[in-house]
């Protein structure tokens, strides 16, 4: 199945958290603090595979999460950092931050690319020690890694996009002239997904060309299936029309052009002025009045035109010929530039918080304390200390006072209550 686009949520890993430890040896007194540093949390990394066409294999899995970081332990040794998590998809995938619809990425290279950064791993308790602090009991916490939703939006890499009504023979011609095998029949939607052949035009150079299917009159606004195929078109540099000259499923060429052309420029303004090359298909089937026709309306626009037959292969070495000449001219196929700004506070520095009192107690609500009381202990004066003066440096003391909190009153943080001591 063709899956071109996707919503996953990503996560970095954790870092892991710094270690209390004191040096214990046989003839060494008072040894000293020793816990060592947690290691960090892996990244998660996005990489181009070639031999993937599709996003199916996010159709299932949406959650991705890169290991956390170990914690540190004693003799100073730091913890092992998390493996980074790689992500594999396919090369024209452009990347999105659902909450602000920005541009992570566009997965075209094959470099890459970083979008969730693992948090960095905590200092153990040997970075606290000082000459009026020599056995701290505390160390600090791993910084979370961050985390993301994202849209996953597949754009193929062509420089050359068929397009036309269903049943002109657009199937047909990326057959005829690449080494695709599309399924071909001769009814509508005979082709469910885009599909891609390499054209070789001599003997070291090529191009790349795409059947874009299912576009019908409506498709910018979602009738049919080109809707779901139009955003194909958006990176290919040259536009190759194929018109049925012939009429023979009753339809009248003239209008068949424009209203493609007008589906492309309803969905994407830019469509409108891609270079376009009108191949007349079915030349075999159709009258000289009929072409001549055809031809005098598309020349009046001032577009190249061609007469082919994809089924009797006629015509279709001058049209890859122009097509080649055409493309040397043009600037490369379309990237879109990353756009994401991302967060001045990171998850790591977030200390926000909430207080509320509810029964004379009083109840702060700062998830990122939590981590940090995992490492204080709290029958340690100097360990307590640490924290206060982290509740101080955050504003929570400032914001307790505020609120009228008075000496023995009761503070709940994180579950931990404590009788609030000026």
């Amino acid at each position: 199945m063709f899956i071109d686009r996707a919503r996953i949520t990503i996560k970095a890993g954790d870092g892991g958290n710094g270690a209390v430890s004191f040096h214990r040896e046989k003839y060494v007194a008072a040894g000293g603090p020793d816990g060592g540093d947690g290691g960090r949390g892996g990244d998660v990394v996005f990489v181009v595979d070639k031999h993937l066409n599709t996003l199916e294999t996010f159709r299932y899995k949406k959650k991705f999460l890169a290991e956390n970081g170990k914690p540190g332990a004693s003799r100073r040794c730091s913890g092992k950092s998390g493996e980074d998590l790689i992500i594999r998809v396919p090369e024209g995938t452009v990347i999105r931050e659902v909450q602000s619809g920005q541009i992570m990425a566009d997965m075209s290279g094959e470099e890459p690319v970083v979008l969730a950064r693992g948090g960095k791993g905590g200092a153990g308790n040997q970075h606290f020690a000082t000459s009026t602090r020599q056995i701290p009991r505390f160390a600090k916490p791993g910084v979370p890694g961050e985390s993301f939703e994202l849209q996953l939006e597949l754009k193929l890499i062509a420089d050359v996009g068929l397009v036309g009504f269903p049943n002109v023979g657009k199937s047909t011609l990326i057959s005829a002239v690449s080494g695709a095998r599309p399924k071909i029949a001769n009814y509508h939607f005979t082709t469910l997904a885009p599909v891609l052949g390499v054209v070789s035009y001599d003997a070291e150079s090529s191009f790349v060309m795409a059947d874009i299917p299912g576009l019908i009159e409506g498709a910018s606004e979602g009738v049919g299936l080109g809707h779901d195929f139009l955003r194909h078109v958006e990176r290919c540099r040259l536009i190759v029309h194929v018109v049925d000259v012939s009429g023979s499923e009753g339809r009248d060429p003239v209008e068949d052009f424009e209203k493609i052309n007008l589906e492309l420029r309803r969905f994407n303004e830019e469509l409108a002025d891609r270079p376009q090359i009108v191949a007349a298909n079915k030349c075999d089937l159709a009258s000289p009045e009929q072409i001549g026709a055809f031809r005098a309306y598309v020349e009046e626009q001032g577009l190249p035109f061609f007469t082919i037959s994809a089924a009797g292969r006629q015509g279709l070495q001058e049209l890859i010929d122009c097509i080649a000449a055409r493309l040397a001219t043009l600037p490369p196929v379309k990237t879109y530039e990353a756009d994401f700004v991302r967060p001045e506070v990171t998850p790591g520095q977030d200390r926000s918080f909430q207080v509320e009192v509810e029964e004379g107690v009083y109840y702060v609500d700062a998830p990122w304390l939590e981590p940090i009381m995992a490492t204080i202990n709290p029958d340690d004066y100097e360990s307590l200390q640490y924290f206060q003066r982290v509740l101080r440096e955050s504003g929570i003391i400032d914001r307790l006072d505020e609120m009228g909190v008075q000496e023995g009153d009761t503070v709940d943080i994180g579950g931990f209550q404590f009788e609030y001591i000026r």
